[in-house]
């Protein structure tokens, strides 16, 4: 695959994928996500407590849910709050229910115990992919929670039943690219984000055309394209977590 992309990377090039811990010490586990220069703070709460809905129905466990949003000072132009607003955006609402989904596909919430895990992802520096890093950083901040969890035997068994990460593939300019930035994603005629376990099992697959259509052949070759990229960070998602958790039960 040709370089012909204006940041210089291979068609089937992540961008530079960094993930550091602690960003928010009152949380129990967090992490600040950077796919290039998308920045998101991935912020995982334990609440010992479960929603009024799980009480009334008398259903064991605990609960997984997150929130999603963008500070003002995320994009080139500042971006005002939702909150002076009165109302979220559908695609607010729209990302932090994906963010939920992906996370509640990979935990035994029965494990949780009487628990709800919030996961709070703020996009600190906006430049494509958003939701994908959220996702990715997301998991490395419940699973740092869920050892604290353990740690402090307020759990006996981990919840999470594998990880999960996703990322965007497209087709810009007549080639199918992964892991889009912004001016990427802004003018792709086909638009994808793939969620994917670590054992290589879908979670969601949202694929559109803007104002196109694509074939099956174009839609499996973005298919392949996230998953080679899946493949690469869910290694390092690993080597992350080998490290924070180096010792520890």
């Amino acid at each position: 695959m040709s370089t012909t992309r204006v940041d210089g990377r291979q068609a089937n090039q992540l961008r530079p994928i960094a993930f550091e811990s602690g960003i928010a010490p009152y949380a129990t586990g967090s992490v600040l996500v950077s796919f290039g220069k998308t920045r998101v703070i991935c912020a995982a709460t334990i609440e010992p407590n479960v929603p009024l809905w799980m009480k009334q129905q008398k259903i064991p466990g605990g609960w997984l849910t997150a929130e999603y949003s963008m500070l003002p000072y995320s994009t080139l132009e500042r971006k005002q709050r939702e909150v002076t607003k009165g109302k979220q955006e559908g695609r607010t609402v729209e990302i932090q229910r994906l963010i939920g989904r992906s996370l509640r596909a990979v935990i035994d919430l029965r494990k949780l115990g009487q628990n709800t895990l919030w996961l709070d992802c703020d996009v600190l520096q906006a430049d494509g992919g958003t939701r994908t890093a959220a996702i990715t950083g997301a998991f490395l901040a419940a699973r740092l929670a869920v050892q604290q969890l353990l740690d402090t035997k307020k759990i006996m068994e981990n919840p999470l039943t594998d990880s999960v990460a996703a990322v965007s593939a497209g087709i810009f300019g007549g080639q199918a690219l992964l892991d889009l930035n912004y001016l990427e994603d802004k003018d792709a005629a086909v638009d994808a984000n793939v969620v994917m376990t670590g054992q290589g099992r879908y979670v969601e697959v949202q694929s559109s055309g803007e104002e196109a259509t694509f074939s099956p052949e174009q839609l499996l070759s973005l298919l392949a394209l996230a998953q080679s990229g899946l493949k690469e960070l869910s290694a390092l998602q690993t080597a992350f977590l080998t490290k924070q958790l180096l010792g520890k039960g």
